[in-house]
């Protein structure tokens, strides 16, 4: 128990490196996509560069922290077996297997984008970027709050959150259809 704090800031450190990655991975592939419907020769410079800084982003910032992450954590539950039985855990256990889930589909959009597949607006990518927001503001309540937290407000506060991204996508898609450089 005397590396407890040592282990435990060590995977905080790789939490908050592995949501960057999942937070500005997304904005890149947007780019990507608003980059392939340009004219050349603007596209292939613009595509080859979100190429590089995608896989650069993907192997050297988010896969190793989401791999050191998980790591940290385990180690975690190996000292303190007892929060297995908390509900608190069991149900943040819940939303990291909904990041990965996030973090693997993201992974195939990044495969596709890379052999230049493209199945995706600019639009509907905004959108996903907000998945990893969601499940952040759920833990990060959940481990902070814990047994204490009223569950049905919980959701009901998640779910409001998810609304007011979307009206914010929505409102930011009208302001920049008027200014399209924005």
């Amino acid at each position: 128990m005397e590396y407890y704090n040592y282990i435990k800031s060590l995977h905080l450190i790789f939490v908050i490196t592995w949501f960057a990655g999942l937070f500005y991975i997304p904005r890149l592939f947007v780019y990507h996509i608003e980059a392939a419907q340009k004219s050349e020769p603007e596209k292939t410079i613009l595509t080859d560069q979100f190429k590089l800084m995608t896989q650069r982003l993907w192997y050297i910032i988010t896969w190793p922290s989401a791999i050191l992450a998980t790591v940290f954590a385990i180690w975690l539950l190996f000292l303190i077996p007892s929060w297995l039985q908390q509900d608190w855990m069991l149900v943040k256990l819940g939303f990291v297997v909904l990041l990965f889930a996030y973090h693997f589909k993201s992974h195939l959009i990044f495969k596709e984008l890379q052999r230049d597949i493209i199945k995706w607006t600019s639009t509907q990518m905004r959108i996903w970027n907000e998945g990893s927001t969601l499940v952040l503001f759920a833990v990060i309540f959940l481990v902070i709050v814990r047994d204490a937290i009223n569950w049905i407000y919980g959701v009901l506060g998640i779910f409001a959150l998810a609304i007011v991204l979307m009206l914010g996508i929505r409102l930011y898609k009208k302001i920049r259809s008027g200014n399209p450089k924005s």
